[in-house]
């Protein structure tokens, strides 16, 4: 051992205490690799549940990364005797240097600190809005929905956002706390329709296919309740009345799940063209233009 340690000094020009902290090192990174390793195999044998392979290989990773940095940190830079000032004047060189990259970390452990949103939440921040699909040190990743396609649906991009947004964007999660979101459907009938018989064919409608949502929403604003002032008087769908200027409009309003809100609507629009198809005395309104000739309404009412 010490005619190889004589060698790679003279050949490379590494001193002893060098070539032994870069052994060290090795012998650190190779056994906390193996550590991870054995880790993911035993979570891997015990589920198949993929959201929680997910979060066992995230949190094991950076468990190992931060362990790695302090351990190698500690070994190299053994003159910082104290951890707190090793640490105090590596992190004031980053913070110069790296302003984004800092802002990105801070966010990050914002992030798994607080917990605003979770891998597999809808979220909209900024003028991004998609399913979180991944979640890494310097930033999170959206698989798109909205923008040219409708009712929420996914666009198939993948939008990578730096962490320190969430510092500073307003976020909306869809999933969190409530878990529900309010959706509408606007249906315009004409002025001639029987908009009472109406209103009670789009009630019946809205209770067959989104009632039973309620009762799992109200189990659900109990548990938010406990965080956050949530407070709804109803939760059954119901029809709104309205006059607008080409007929009446019935706006259904019901609760669904956020990734669902698409799927919904559909059920509930064919149910609606089916029973409105048997109603001889209600028709679907759309922008017309009357004329009124009080003249003529004159002359034939002589």
């Amino acid at each position: 051992m010490e005619i190889m340690t004589k060698w790679i000094q003279k050949t490379i020009g590494l001193s002893p205490e060098i070539q032994i902290k870069i052994l060290s090192s090795s012998l650190i990174i190779f056994f906390l690799w193996l550590f991870y390793f054995l880790i993911i195999k035993i979570v891997w044998r015990r589920t198949e549940n993929v959201r929680v392979r997910y979060s066992w290989r995230k949190t094991s990773g950076y468990i190992i990364i931060v362990l790695g940095v302090f351990l190698i940190g500690r070994l190299l830079f053994n003159g910082f005797q104290s951890i707190a000032t090793y640490l105090g004047l590596l992190s004031a060189g980053i913070a110069i240097a790296l302003k984004d990259v800092v802002s990105n970390f801070a966010g990050w452990f914002f992030i798994i600190s607080r917990r605003p949103f979770s891998v597999g939440d809808r979220i909209q921040i900024g003028n991004f809005s998609g399913d979180v699909i991944d979640t890494r040190v310097f930033q999170f990743t959206l698989l798109e929905i909205g923008n040219w396609v409708n009712a929420d649906q996914s666009t198939g991009r993948i939008v990578h956002i730096p962490n320190g947004k969430v510092l500073s964007e307003a976020l909306v999660n869809y999933s969190k706390g409530f878990q529900y979101i309010w959706n509408e459907i606007p249906v315009l009938i004409t002025f001639e329709s029987n908009w009472e018989k109406a209103k009670t064919i789009l009630q019946k409608i809205a209770d067959k296919d989104a009632e039973q949502l309620s009762k799992a929403a109200e189990k659900r604003i109990k548990e938010a309740s406990k965080k956050f002032m949530i407070l709804y008087s109803k939760l059954t769908p119901i029809v709104y009345t309205k006059v607008k200027d080409s007929g009446v409009l019935l706006t259904i309003r019901y609760l669904c799940e956020p990734q669902n809100r698409r799927d919904s609507e559909q059920v509930i629009w064919e149910d609606i063209l089916k029973e409105f198809a048997m109603q001889a005395d209600i028709d679907f309104a759309y922008p017309t233009w009357r004329l009124y000739d009080h003249h003529l309404k004159n002359e034939k009412g002589k």
